[in-house]
């Protein structure tokens, strides 16, 4: 079985780390560690730098945020790492946290180290994975959609994650929140979003109980057991971990849920292989949530749209970074069409009101 997509490779120019430094923490945080250390660094995901350490017997998960990132906004690492620490005991699908450094005379940035967890992930529509058939394929979308129906049930008293959000009223500042970001990095008139923006503030429904939202949850952050895609080992990337409304963490899990009938564009920004022969399609996945959690799903049309919105947010501002100079990787002057295409697919929902066809 291949795991071509998880595997690590040579560190990138310019995002060396330093050992020197690193090591003397590593042995003092890290019992029984080997005599020569070895450091790769996982080359997909698109935030917080990921890197794998080996002694010769055991591997260890390095992460800390992009150089010059902005702390505290989207790399928090004691965030990550308290999210991580209260999660494992309960749920233990989560890394299991070793240590935490919030000394940047390190690595210049805080930084956190856990186990790796062994795994295959299904990255892209077509993951070079054996035996990936029809039956495997239903198997392991059945096991993605429990894995999100475990995490909005986690018992929120159990893991003192609580004060971790702010429940009330979650879902009007998200709306608010993204409107504005939409705003700011408009560059070209988008009927589809600019639409969605209005129609999420007029259907904002009624407030859901609180619960735990991992706010990326999809095929590309989930490693499953090799030979058995009934079970999941680990859920990656809790950077954007927070407690709100769950139906939001679906509706995200559906924006990025590419269907065999969405259009050239869509598929081609497919993060996993939803497509495929075997996959529940976008209305599947929420009764099978609805079933698994006993939540109320009668406003998933909502949740749906408002993640096309907030993805499509993404990519303007990545593209608004790309039209104004400040990135010449030609790459980002492509999300443009990706955004127009969201803002279709958008249109499309909310006047038919169908999550699917």
């Amino acid at each position: 079985m291949s795991d071509t997509a998880n595997k690590a490779v040579e560190v990138r120019a310019g995002e060396e780390l330093d050992m020197s430094r690193l090591e003397p923490f590593l042995r003092e945080h890290v019992e029984g560690l080997g005599a020569q250390l070895t450091v790769k660094q996982f080359p997909s995901g698109h935030s917080n730098l990921t890197y794998l350490i080996e002694d010769g017997e055991r591997g260890f998960v390095l992460r800390r945020p992009p150089h010059g990132a902005r702390i505290k906004t989207g790399h928090d690492m004691g965030r990550e790492w308290r999210f991580l620490s209260a999660l494992h005991p309960i749920w233990p699908r989560v890394p299991e946290p070793i240590a935490m450094c919030e000394d940047d005379g390190v690595l210049g940035a805080p930084f956190y180290v856990m186990e790796r967890v062994d795994g295959v992930i299904l990255r892209g529509a077509r993951p070079r994975v054996e035996g990936l058939d029809e039956a495997t394929m239903r198997i392991a979308c059945d096991a993605l959609v429990r894995g999100l129906a475990e995490i909005n049930s986690v018992d929120l008293d159990a893991t003192g994650l609580a004060d971790m959000g702010k429940p009330e009223g979650y879902v009007e500042r998200q709306v608010t929140g993204w409107g504005k970001r939409w705003g700011k990095s408009k560059t070209d008139a988008i009927d589809g979003i600019d639409a969605a923006a209005t129609w999420l503030t007029e259907n904002t429904p009624g407030p859901q109980a609180p619960g735990l939202i991992h706010n990326d949850l999809k095929y590309d952050n989930v490693l499953f057991a090799p030979g058995d895609f009934s079970r999941i080992t680990g859920v990656l990337d809790w950077e954007m971990a927070t407690i709100g409304d769950p139906l939001m963490d679906l509706g995200t899990t559906l924006a990025y849920w590419v269907e065999p009938e969405d259009g050239f564009v869509i598929q081609q920004m497919a993060f996993g292989p939803t497509a495929m022969p075997g996959n529940l399609d976008r209305q599947g996945v929420v009764d099978r949530y609805a079933e698994l959690t006993g939540r109320d799903t009668s406003d998933a049309l909502f949740y749906y749209v408002f993640g096309l919105f907030k993805v499509a947010v993404i990519g303007q501002q990545i593209y608004h970074r790309y039209k104004h100079g400040h990135t010449n990787d030609e790459r980002f002057g492509k999300l443009i069409f990706a955004v127009q295409a969201l803002g279709e697919v958008a249109e499309k929902a909310m006047s038919t009101g169908r999550l699917s066809g």
